[in-house]
């Protein structure tokens, strides 16, 4: 089996459309897909004819619109895009709802799927770390002062604080401390100024 045929941004936009009408009412409409991606009617027809060609829709004019299997797959995959940029806009970058979910409509179509991989991980990492977290979600953590060098060691002293404030809590409440002789000896060395052991 060769490589999936890859669709133009505008039938990507119209299958991503359809799952998420078809996720609030069981079908899809032409009418509503009209109105969500606002488009006349014609550009549907014309639409959903190239995407029942691929095998990605059930279609036939009048009649109510349905991803096939293949078609839900290809349109999960579109959503989780869109959703993970969305996601990096605005809870990250702070952009407002609007206009991250009109940039991430823009973005998920040019981006390749190891850099979207990438960006998870990246995210699953500022939301992880101590250093991030939700500091830099709330808007605390984007910027440090540069050439000074006093700043670096108190936020790294908060960092470790705050990394043995939930050990000693998971700690308390009965729950293992992972790694934590470890990451004191990390902590340790990050306090001082040092970095970690090598």
């Amino acid at each position: 089996m060769g490589k999936p045929e890859k669709l133009s941004e505008s039938l990507e936009d119209y299958l991503e459309a359809i799952f998420h009408l078809v996720a609030k009412n069981g079908v899809a409409r032409a009418r509503d897909i009209a109105e969500r991606l606002k488009v006349n009617r014609s550009s549907v027809t014309g639409a959903l004819q190239a995407l029942a060609k691929k095998g990605l829709v059930d279609y036939e004019p009048y009649e109510v619109i349905t991803l096939t299997r293949h078609g839900e797959a290809v349109a999960i995959e579109i959503v989780r895009r869109h959703e993970i940029l969305q996601d990096f806009l605005e809870n990250f970058l702070s952009i407002d709802a609007v206009e991250a979910d009109e940039a991430a409509c823009r973005l998920e179509h040019a981006i390749s799927p190891r850099i979207l991989e990438r960006l998870t991980e990246f995210l699953e990492f500022i939301k992880d770390c101590p250093r991030g977290g939700a500091k830099w979600i709330a808007g605390l953590g984007f910027r440090c002062e540069p050439g000074d060098p006093e700043n670096c060691r108190r936020c790294v002293a908060t960092c470790v604080d705050d990394v043995e404030k939930t050990e000693s809590d998971a700690a308390s409440h009965g729950r293992a401390k992972p790694e934590s002789k470890r990451r004191g000896e990390a902590g340790k060395h990050l306090k001082d100024g040092r970095g970690p052991p090598h």
